[in-house]
């Protein structure tokens, strides 16, 4: 079964509709399960629940069927989204451009190489789909080229 896991705020923000949308776009087309993913940080936790999360995203996208509603504590927003990623064995990750600007970030620091398409793609061997906040996509196949992938919106103020 194919799985689409989508990182989002809570509450979502618009730019976590739009990217809420578009995961679920995908989902649909590739007739997969989706995972909704929260993090909530130890040092300024939200407490937020799953029936939480679960309300505020079909407050604004409305009721889905075959979706999974997760919360993670972590101390990383990044590295916690990377480990759910990882154990679940996600075929499509679908996450707002300013997160791909921070997981960006976070491989730079760890990793000498600071391209997180060709890593992700080699390492956790699956699709990459960013969303701007206008709800516009870039996206980078699994086992496509590494020549041949779109790069990853460059993380700007304007994100």
């Amino acid at each position: 079964m194919t799985l689409v896991v989508v990182p989002v705020r809570f509450p979502p923000s618009s730019h976590s509709e739009a990217t809420l949308r578009e995961a679920v776009r995908v989902a649909d087309e590739r007739d997969a399960d989706l995972t909704i993913l929260h993090v909530d940080l130890y040092q300024n936790s939200g407490g937020v629940s799953r029936s939480d999360l679960k309300r505020a995203v079909e407050e604004r996208i409305g009721r889905l069927d075959r979706a999974r509603y997760v919360v993670r504590r972590g101390f990383l927003v990044e590295e916690t989204i990377l480990e759910e990623i990882v154990a679940e064995g996600a075929d499509v990750v679908v996450i707002g451009s300013k997160q791909a600007g921070r997981w960006r970030r976070m491989v730079q620091k760890l990793l000498s190489d600071p391209d997180i398409d060709t890593y992700l793609r080699n390492e956790l061997d699956c699709t990459v789909i960013t969303v701007d906040a206008d709800g516009d996509t870039t996206t980078n196949e699994a086992g496509d080229g590494a020549d041949d992938a779109a790069p990853l919106p460059e993380d700007g103020a304007d994100d």
